[in-house]
């Protein structure tokens, strides 16, 4: 199944904005995305499977959202980074200059 990530942006500022949330406040968004990673590490601290599924996904609404009020496409960004990945040489885990 390809997903377009496009499309799920737009549907997360729509949701957004029809409850009410910010759509306009980036560093707002930031600090929220950084409390979902948060409970995303607390859940699996506590080897939670289904919370652990849960905040995953709340932290990539979070990145979807962003990227939305941002006007940049996560999807295109997310290929085009692994494309440079893919490249680039590593050795024990570490970046080779």
């Amino acid at each position: 199944m390809i997903i377009d990530t496009k499309k799920l942006q737009k549907d997360v500022i729509e949701n957004k904005k029809k409850h009410g949330f910010n759509t306009t406040d980036v560093k707002l968004e930031l600090l929220r995305l950084h409390g979902e990673v948060n409970e995303l590490f607390e859940a699996w601290r506590k080897q939670d499977k289904e919370n652990i599924n849960d905040e995953l996904a709340d932290v990539a609404i979070f990145l979807l959202g962003i990227s939305e009020i941002l006007d940049s496409d996560l999807g295109q960004n997310i290929v085009k980074k692994m494309e440079i990945n893919e490249k680039r040489v590593y050795k024990n885990g570490i970046k080779s200059v």
